[in-house]
Parts: C-alpha cells; structure tokens; sequence
C-alpha cells in the first residue's frame, strides 16, 4: 500500500513512517525543507515537497497514495483556534480528494477534549469547535465521513512518550528545573492517559490495513496516571520537592500550562483493542521518564 503522511518527520509521524516501511509499506511524506527531505529519503520514504497551506498542492500530492495519515498540526499555542482552524481546512481538503475512491484517511485528535472527569470511551463526543477549538479536527473527519470519505480518527492521549519527546513531559520537567520545585495541582489526582509512541505508530498501520467499521480510536497504554505520580517521577530525578499547589500557587507555577496540568481524561482503549487485535506492548510512562532519556 502506497500510503501519504502528513507530520512525517514528527515526534509521532516518524515512528508511523518507520512502522509503515517495516510491513512493507510504500511511503511519501509531505516536506516543507530541505532538512524534513534529508531526513525522509535517510528513512526511506519517498517525498512530496509542499506545505498545509498550500491546498491544491495537498491534494495533488495525494493523488497517488492509497491511504492518507494525517499527523501534523501547529502547536504554537499563540495561535491556537487559527491552528485548528487550519487542521479542519486541511481535512476538508483530504477529505474531497479522497471521497469518490474510498481510500482511506486517518487524522489525528486528541483525548484532551475529553477531558470529563471519568473514564472516556471512543463512543464519547467532545464538546463543539466553537467551545474546545481543537473539536473542530474531529468535526471536519465526520463531515467527510457524510460525504463519503473512508475516514478514521485517532485520538493521541496528552504524552506519546519515549526518546525524543518535546511534548507536555518536558514542558512539566522544564518547569520543576525553573521553579526548583516538581509540582502538582490539588491532590494531584487528576489523570493522564499515556501511550508509547512505537505503540501509537502500530495503531496507524493497523486502521489503513485493516480498515474497521469503527471510525473513532483510542492510542491508549495506559487508560490513566495520576499527574502527582508524574510529579514524583520528575522530582525524583531532578532531586527537587514535591508540592500541591492551588490557586495563585497552580497559576504562578504553571502558568498557561495550568489548564493541561489539570486536565482529568483518563481513557479506555477497549474497543480500539477489539477492533484492531491493537496489543501495546511498550513500557509505560513512568518508566519512560526514568529511562528513556528525558534528563
């Protein structure tokens, strides 16, 4: 299968690549640089020069493939809801261009937008684009699904974790070294769902290959940590406190951070696993912050 990936030189989109060429796959990433070029050829994977922004040219790159992973997004948090303004065009564009042949897209969500204080399932909605900016990703997968899109959406929980992570783990472990002390929020039993990225990776492949009747995925390892583990983890290593914080403390300390450092998602995976035999295998977050070379 000749699959296109979008984010193909990312934390999570290079995995899926080296996932992909493993089994057999033909892969061409989208590369906006010389640099992302270099580093998809060293790889192994055809390339496709062009940008997100760029849509005729998106679609036009996608003519060829047999199935489209759609991983990349703008995290400048500056900017957000004009980023997820964006990702939705960009899905709407994938989306039309694919329809008429039912070739499957996969697009990437987070299970952040659920964030509900309880056990999440892929059955459950998040909120509107027009409350949670980042919805707006999902939406757009199932507006193309209306219109005859072969679409899939993949929901990363809040850290893919492993070496070479510069996501929300090293965002909390930066702030532990700036503030000299590893914080949480409350009783800091709020929940994380965690997944290793080679794990994530698989569940990509598994979805275009096997391609379910179930259209919405968890990439969940492990359904929930609480975030004072993860505080203790980093202390740890840092050889710093540990400390709650509330109120004026949670915001001095975490600043914009505050609302992802609170976040309550933990999430099953139960039906992805059913639907896809998708086993992770990977070692779990608190173990990666110890070993996988985030210090």
């Amino acid at each position: 299968m000749h699959v296109f990936v979008t984010g193909a030189t990312g934390f999570v989109g290079s995995a899926i690549v080296q996932e992909l060429l493993q089994h057999g796959h033909q892969v061409t990433g989208l590369a906006r640089s010389e640099e992302n070029t270099g580093i998809l050829k060293k790889a192994g994977a055809s390339v496709y020069r062009g940008n997100l922004n760029d849509l005729p040219g998106l679609i036009a790159g996608v003519a060829q493939a047999d199935a489209v992973i759609h991983t990349a997004f703008n995290h400048d948090f500056t900017q957000f809801k004009a980023n997820c303004e964006a990702d939705s065009r960009v899905i709407q564009a994938l989306g039309t261009a694919l329809a008429a042949s039912r070739r499957p897209l996969v697009i990437t969500s987070g299970i952040g937008l659920l964030n509900y204080g309880r056990v999440v399932t892929e059955a459950d909605v998040p909120p509107g684009a027009e409350k949670v900016p980042r919805a707006a990703s999902e939406e757009a997968a199932h507006t193309a699904a209306a219109q005859g899109t072969n679409s899939y959406i993949v929901r990363l929980p809040p850290t893919v974790h492993d070496k070479g992570d510069h996501g929300f783990i090293p965002i909390v472990i930066g702030l532990a070294k700036d503030k000299g002390v590893s914080a949480y929020i409350g009783e800091g039993a709020n929940r994380w769902p965690a997944v290793h990225r080679l794990d994530a990776a698989e569940l990509y492949r598994l979805i275009i290959e096997k391609q379910p009747a179930q259209q919405v995925f968890h990439a969940v390892g492990e359904e929930g940590i609480p975030f004072k583990d993860i505080a203790n983890a980093i202390g740890l290593e840092l050889s710093v406190p540990v400390e709650g914080k509330d109120n004026a403390a949670a915001d001095a300390h975490f600043g914009w951070f505050r609302y992802f450092a609170s976040i309550d998602c933990p999430a099953s995976s139960e039906q992805t696993r059913t639907s896809l035999g998708w086993k992770p295998v990977g070692p779990g977050l608190l173990k990666d912050i110890h070993t996988a070379g985030y210090f």
